[in-house]
């Protein structure tokens, strides 16, 4: 049996990164050629999303280690562990992570995979993340993108390309959803963590033009995250927080999918957009900005959704609208073209793919 470890910063987290390594970690579980572990850089014991009993979770620190301050401890300690639990195949999930890894595993025989979920144009701010991209592509085996375009930007920005650039999406964690949503429930759903990146800013923003002509609609926002209070104060400013509902995030995050009429995602940069595959699985049509990477390779407009001008908050307005004002028999016909599109990337089909690589 071939030993693979995830590397991840802390599977405790509840966000798309922390979703799809369970549910790929969990899928390799079930085939008897591999044990699989993950290993998170700091805390990760209580992991949010739910793991076969059978994956074995490890963590280096109980607390978030400092790049510069622990970075060779924290090279030590992964080539400790991967040589003491002879882990065959590493999969880094952060490009950031093989700023560590490629040190740790000089002179092993370990196959690396650096799994890269943001867009290669995105660094989030952190220079490291450029090296580990730089790393990655020089010494790993194999580095995986989520989409065909983000492939062809890290082979455009790149030298020193030894690595096997390959496209892989994440897979729905929802199959088979007898769904059948509803313009009637008048609602209209975004999931993630509450920060910049998502462009929960902008949504509400958009959400004042949307309520000043359907008073009835209802908002709801899934998800924790740094920005909360920001967010809260920017709804009472604009006068709709009795439109708007925050609700924490939640492993029963199905429920919201099936009490909404429409799914939006107002992110100023995606690397997928998990939580659009997740609505479509239940059959919401999708309003979504048409980010760079992400969004455009999980919906066509006016088929399964309608993709805004990236930024644009009245375009994004003007579309959520639209979407809220199609006839009954254009939104089933939505409803039946995400549901669809989602089949497309189940489980069974995405983990082929790595068991290829792997």
């Amino acid at each position: 049996m071939k030993n693979v470890c995830f590397l991840i910063g802390n599977l405790n987290n509840s966000g798309g990164t922390e979703r799809v390594t369970s549910l790929i970690a969990n899928k390799l579980c079930e085939d008897n050629r591999y044990n699989i572990f993950i290993l998170s850089l700091w805390e990760g014991q209580k992991p949010f999303f739910s793991l076969n009993t059978d994956v074995k979770t490890y963590s280096l620190y109980n607390i978030k280690p400092s790049f510069k301050k622990q970075l060779f401890p924290t090279i030590k300690k992964i080539r400790n562990f991967v040589k003491y639990n002879k882990i065959d195949v590493l999969i880094d999930v952060d490009s950031i992570l093989c700023v560590f890894t490629v040190p740790a595993l000089i002179g092993l025989r370990t196959k690396h995979i650096c799994w890269e979920h943001f867009t290669f144009n995105t660094n989030l701010g952190i220079k490291q993340r450029d090296l580990g991209r730089k790393l990655a592509a020089r010494y790993c085996d194999y580095v995986v993108t989520l989409t065909n375009r983000d492939k062809e930007l890290w082979e455009e920005g790149l030298e020193k390309i030894n690595a096997k650039i390959v496209a892989i999406p994440n897979p729905t964690p929802y199959e088979n959803c007898n769904n059948q949503p509803s313009l009637d429930s008048k609602v209209v759903l975004a999931v993630g963590r509450l920060t910049y990146s998502k462009g929960f800013d902008l949504l509400l923003q958009a959400w004042k033009q949307v309520v000043s002509v359907k008073e009835d609609w209802k908002l709801q926002i899934v998800g924790n995250g740094e920005d909360e209070s920001k967010l809260k104060t920017l709804a009472d400013q604009l006068n709709i927080i009795d439109s708007v509902e925050f609700i924490p995030a939640t492993q029963n995050i199905a429920e919201y999918y099936q009490s909404a009429s429409i799914f939006c995602l107002s992110s100023r940069f995606e690397g997928f957009g998990m939580v659009i595959l997740e609505a479509m699985s239940f059959g919401l049509p999708v309003v979504s900005f048409n980010c760079e990477v992400g969004p455009n390779e999980l919906i066509n407009h006016h088929y399964n959704g309608l993709l805004a001008e990236p930024l644009n908050i009245t375009d994004l307005s003007d579309c959520i609208l639209e979407m809220i004002n199609v006839p009954d028999e254009s939104y089933k016909k939505y409803v039946l073209n995400s549901k669809m599109y989602s089949t497309k990337y189940l489980i069974g089909n995405i983990v082929d793919k790595w068991i290829e690589i792997i």
